[in-house]
């Protein structure tokens, strides 16, 4: 390989203290050695740029969006490889060492699975959720990927809020590159999720969405159903826990009754 073998790790934050410390403690703790990272910062006003002082991160502030942020966050970045992390997300320990072997394979991008955690009914009911997205190509979508492809694709589109991942998935494939995909995990932290946060969550993604429909008709009318097919595929799974695969069809309806509110508002 002839890529730099830096990745940087790009990390856009608001106000993110609560969860901000396990996720760069994961990146901190890879099993791969050359790792930089980079916290794009919306100015947040709690302790989310001291904690991610204190873990060696480069902070970057920039009134940003999350695709924006991204962006902004490549545009300093010192890696041949580049890897998206939310705030709330925690790293298994092999997950960097992993996406580089699969470039090393020939991948031009690779897709980390990811489980959700956190307290109360409705987190366990996100949790069941995603279990069943793990393996649906519709779903999941790449984190790492060559800089180089990134560049080419023109990164993230900064208009869409809501389905950027699956935006820039779409373009790496439409672009020829291959996507592989780990057998670690990424930890999204929920913590204690409530049904109005959650709801009011998709109503603003409802906002952007409908510009994503646009641009990839085709997949949107796949991924944005209600009854995806994921879900029939695991429906021993969702059997076996009557009580969260209900409280998990209410929130999804809920948060598809609020995507609808959001993508008709002016």
């Amino acid at each position: 390989m002839t890529e730099n073998q830096l990745v940087s790790v790009i990390v856009p934050t608001k106000n993110s203290e609560a969860t901000i410390e396990k996720c760069l403690r994961s990146i901190r703790n890879q099993s791969y050695p050359k790792v930089e990272i980079i916290v794009v910062d919306s100015f947040s006003g709690d302790k989310t740029r001291e904690i991610a002082e204190n873990y060696g991160a480069r902070i970057i502030l920039a009134q940003a969006k999350r695709s924006e942020a991204r962006n902004k966050g490549v545009e300093k970045a010192g890696g041949g490889f580049v890897f998206f992390a939310d705030s709330d997300m925690e790293l298994d320990f092999s997950v960097i060492a992993e996406c580089v072997n699969k470039i090393r394979e020939g991948s031009g991008a690779t897709i980390i699975p990811e489980v959700s955690v956190g307290e109360g009914f409705w987190a366990k009911c996100k949790a069941l959720e995603k279990t069943c997205y793990i393996g649906d190509d519709a779903i999941e979508a790449a984190r790492f990927l060559k800089r180089s492809i990134f560049e080419s694709i023109s990164g993230y589109d900064p208009v869409l809020e809501a389905g950027e991942d699956w935006d820039l998935n779409q373009r790496i494939r439409k672009a020829g590159y291959s996507i592989g995909r780990t057998n670690a995990f990424i930890r999204h932290h929920e913590e204690k999720l409530t049904l109005r946060k959650t709801v009011l969550k998709k109503r603003n993604y409802g906002k952007t969405l409908k510009y994503y429909k646009m641009k990839h008709p085709k997949e949107a009318s796949m991924q944005l159903r209600l009854i995806r097919p994921s879900f029939m595929a695991n429906w021993r799974k969702l059997a076996k826990d009557p009580a969260h695969a209900f409280g998990m069809f209410f929130m999804k309806t809920c948060e598809f009754i609020a995507g609808w509110i959001g993508s008709v508002e002016l």
